[in-house]
């Protein structure tokens, strides 16, 4: 099993813009650095290479080699984004990566050939893993990193496997070029008459190293592919974001949408890729005046999909628009794993969990956010006292599991009345009438027996100071009802009626 793999994506600042705007991976592309006076060219794809646009020109040079060129600004937010899903694509298939440049990223596939399959099908998941992210690359595997990076540089197929001890083979045909080495160095190789990697192999290490010195030396142990540098493995950021800069100003909820659906769309891929979910979104827009809107937008459960994303976040913006244009998006994710979960065995099938929390965030934008939750019964003597808590889904069975498990109530013994006390909520105020401080008449009927009173009271410490009277009162119509009297406002209410 070859021990380490390389993923290499050609002219990656061009393609991180590419994967920002996927319509212009069809046509020649060029990025612009922002350096003053004259914008020049930065990098370019494979299209815009073929025209004889190269790094370095004018940007009134590169149109005129190429017509038809588009030219996008250098941003950073892209080059980091891009390369931070390359990582965590390659992290997918195997715990340890290594970011040794941008666009190029070195896999130890040590063991992974019982887990995924031979060389050849490590690379292609490679490569399926990438593409899944936005990038076209190649995927090179060999005994060596170093190996591994000149072969994917050089090769033309998508997936190269390099056999165990054939290094030097595999890097005979390589340019010299590959090596990216100093100015000085590759002139004074070229004067020499040296091409390409196996040349530079051929000649004798002692009086390369007399003529050229160390750097001489670190050239001919790369032409062989020999790794000098130890294996320094990447982890992953704390928290996953992609960003998407504006060329013009947005100050409409729809376009602005549709910008949000490409970034979130990225950041869902990246998930994906990892095997993990977003736990909590946060949503920063860049505003023309200066400043920032910032919405945190609460996930009722982990999702891993734009489209209940962009939902949640429409509606959020719908209750606070930004104050100007929007200039700049950018969306973070807070990343958990999703472990799979089964469900009792004679429960429905539940409604799929990304469906309830777009109900939770239109209820929300209905009733208003205080206004939506789960309700909490509080500790204390006070009646119905509650408090309105964020709603969280229990996990999947266990409510059900536990309502299936319990006891059933006991039936009342024969002959024993069967007497129950509906609730009346909220209670409603009625007119009493009384004899003393017992109730004699409730709304116009007469009472004809009661019993009570029943008080409470309590947080006498507090501005929420409460007491209050429970009667059980039999009325002249044969209703048996509770009455409660608040004795700190002297409001009566009818608090329940027994059936």
């Amino acid at each position: 099993m070859s021990r380490f793999a390389c993923v290499w994506v050609d002219d990656f600042t061009a393609a991180a813009a590419a994967r920002c705007e996927p319509a212009l991976r069809a046509g020649p592309l060029a990025v612009l650095g922002l350096a003053a006076p004259v914008p020049r060219v930065l990098d370019a794809n494979a299209a815009a290479r073929e025209a004889s646009v190269r790094p370095g020109m004018t940007e009134t040079e590169a149109r005129a080699r190429c017509p038809a060129l588009v030219t996008r600004p250098w941003a950073e937010a892209r080059v980091t984004s891009g390369r931070h899903a390359l990582l965590e694509a390659a992290s997918s298939v195997s715990p340890r990566i290594e970011d040794w440049a941008p666009g190029v990223v070195h896999v130890d596939a040590a063991g992974l050939a019982r887990l995924v399959g031979d060389p050849a099908v490590v690379g292609r998941r490679l490569l399926n893993r990438a593409r899944a992210v936005g990038f076209a690359a190649r995927v090179a595997l060999a005994d060596s990193r170093t190996t591994a990076r000149l072969v994917a540089a050089s090769a033309r197929a998508a997936v190269t496997v390099v056999p165990p001890g054939r290094a030097r083979e595999a890097l005979a045909g390589a340019p010299l070029a590959v090596l990216g080495l100093d100015a000085d160095l590759a002139a004074t190789l070229a004067r020499w008459g040296v091409a390409t990697l196996g040349e530079l192999a051929a000649l004798p290490r002692d009086g390369l190293g007399t003529r050229l010195g160390p750097a001489g030396l670190r050239a001919y142990d790369l032409a062989l592919g020999r790794d000098h540098d130890p294996f320094v493995p990447w982890a992953p950021p704390p928290f996953w974001e992609e960003a998407q800069g504006l060329d013009w100003e947005l100050d409409s909820l729809t376009a602005l949408s549709a910008v949000l659906e490409v970034v979130l769309g990225r950041l869902c891929a990246r998930l994906a890729a990892a095997h993990l979910a977003a736990d909590a979104l946060e949503v920063t827009l860049e505003l023309a005046r200066g400043g920032h809107h910032a919405l945190g937008v609460a996930l009722a459960t982990p999702l891993s999909e734009p489209a209940p994303m962009l939902t949640l976040v429409t509606l959020a913006l719908e209750a606070r628009p930004p104050g100007a244009p929007v200039t700049r998006v950018a969306a973070r994710a807070r990343p958990v794993a999703v472990c799979a979960g089964q469900a009792g065995l004679w429960q429905p099938p539940a409604p799929p969990q990304r469906e309830l929390a777009a109900v939770l965030a239109r209820l929300a934008a209905l009733a208003g956010p205080g206004n939506v939750g789960a309700a909490r019964v509080e500790d204390s003597h006070r009646p119905d006292a509650h408090a309105l808590v964020p709603f969280a889904p229990p996990e999947d069975g266990i409510l059900g599991e536990r309502v299936a498990c319990q006891d059933p109530p006991p039936a009342p013994a024969e002959g024993a009345p069967r007497l129950a006390l509906r609730r009346v909520r909220p209670p409603r105020r009625v007119d009493v009438e009384t004899d003393g401080e017992q109730p004699a008449r409730a709304d116009g009927r007469r009472v004809v027996a009661r019993a009570g009173p029943w008080r409470g009271s309590g947080e006498w410490w507090d501005t929420g100071v409460w007491a209050r009277d429970e009667w059980d009162a039999a009325l002249g119509d044969g209703t048996l009802c509770r009455l409660a009297h608040d004795r700190r406002t002297g409001e009566w209410y009818l608090d329940g009626v027994y059936d």
